[in-house]
């Protein structure tokens, strides 16, 4: 369903995205893992048609990303985007009126799973329950392909089982998600399919229940022995 071919991306003389080829299929649940500065954000971003590749490309069934397949993919940003003025009820019409495939109703009641109230205003928002609100707002939509970096940034204990509840819920045979973060054991309780990134190049794909029954290990076990060395010089 999303394809990257040979994607790459250079900021000056940084490349964060080298050389990327990557298949994703509808019907799974992939975390994409890898230290900070590994490339996760930046391939979202090129996937999403936010940002342009330096070369490569990217397809949405089979074709490149335009304005019309960018209306099918969902895509949760960790930087911030909304108005000083809003409350959560604007940020929820601001999506009605800017997706036509987001569902105001959805919303609701995604709100009132979480324990949010309309009327408060987001500047009055605890870091983790912004997090939750913009979870909402994206799996209020009727995407094809949502893309979440960083979704459990800033959420306690509690408030992850209501995300991962939510996400799980989001996932159908003819859609997939893709989420990216550091947190590893919340992505196993989660994703079936793990991409490994690191430097901006793909270290690998695995399906994780056949990696569990052929390796005898874990997501968190096969996360440690490729950055292991990594994380401990830093």
């Amino acid at each position: 369903m999303l394809k990257s071919i040979e994607l790459t991306k250079n900021f000056g003389s940084k490349t964060a995205v080298d050389h990327v080829s990557l298949t994703l299929n509808a019907g799974h649940i992939y975390a994409m893992l890898g230290p900070n500065g590994s490339g996760k954000t930046t391939w979202m971003k090129m996937a999403a048609g936010l940002i342009k590749p330096t070369s490569g490309s990217v397809l949405f069934m089979d074709s490149p990303i335009n304005i019309s397949s960018r209306a099918k993919i969902a895509y949760m940003s960790t930087e911030p985007y909304f108005y000083s003025y809003m409350t959560i009820r604007d940020a929820g019409r601001y999506y009605e009126d800017f997706f036509e495939d987001f569902s105001y109703n959805h919303y609701s009641d995604m709100l009132a799973s979480m324990n949010l109230e309309e009327k408060q205003k987001i500047t009055s928002l605890s870091s983790g329950m912004v997090a939750k609100m913009k979870i909402a707002l994206t799996l209020s939509r009727d995407a094809k392909v949502y893309m979440l970096d960083e979704p459990f940034n800033g959420i306690d204990l509690l408030a992850r089982d209501e995300i991962r509840n939510c996400i799980l819920l989001a996932a159908k045979p003819d859609n997939l998600l893709l989420l990216s973060s550091h947190l590893v054991e919340e992505m196993e309780a989660i994703a079936d399919q793990a991409v490994f990134i690191y430097n901006g190049r793909l270290i690998e794909v695995r399906d994780l229940e056949t990696m569990r029954e052929t390796d005898g290990i874990s997501m968190a076990d096969r996360y440690r022995e490729i950055y292991g060395h990594v994380e401990a010089k830093e």
